[in-house]
């Protein structure tokens, strides 16, 4: 068997070192643009959608979104018509912030991709869908404290 999801991993292992080392500069440390992104996509989430989105569990997301509102690139709004609710919401030096993010994601996909006809990239793009939701089965599992068996 090809080892695909170790193929992967050094993809995203790669990818997400150049992102820390050129994000640096705008003050977000490790990880911290993925929830930028999803929060300036989505003015109005939830930090639990935003954990969902970016698959990790609840206290990795909430040390994560803390820091980005220490560091004044969101902010989080009670919801008007449930005060437990808290939504996130960018604030201008974390939109100011974005449009790097988005130029530095779409150069990566761009080096990514090179050479791939349309094509493979599409097919590509729905086999990894595929995969993620294979992956996204056990993940929820796991999450609920079951135990797979191999």
């Amino acid at each position: 068997m090809k080892e695909i999801l170790r193929e992967t991993g050094m993809i995203s292992r790669a990818l997400d070192s150049i992102s820390n080392i050129e994000f640096k500069a705008y003050d977000l440390t490790r990880g911290q643009y993925l929830y930028l992104v999803r929060i300036c996509e989505s003015p109005g989430i939830i930090q639990e959608k935003v954990a969902d989105l970016i698959k990790v569990d609840r206290t990795t997301a909430a040390r994560s979104i803390k820091k980005l509102e220490m560091n004044g690139f969101i902010v989080k709004k009670e919801d008007k018509y449930n005060k437990k609710i808290k939504k996130l919401f960018p604030t201008e030096k974390g939109k100011n912030v974005f449009p790097f993010i988005k130029r530095e994601n779409d150069h990566s996909n761009k080096i990514a991709l090179e050479g791939l006809s349309e094509d493979e990239i599409e097919n590509l793009f729905y086999l990894l869908q595929r995969v993620r939701r294979n992956i996204e089965k056990d993940w929820e599992f796991i999450k609920k404290g079951n135990k797979r068996s191999y």
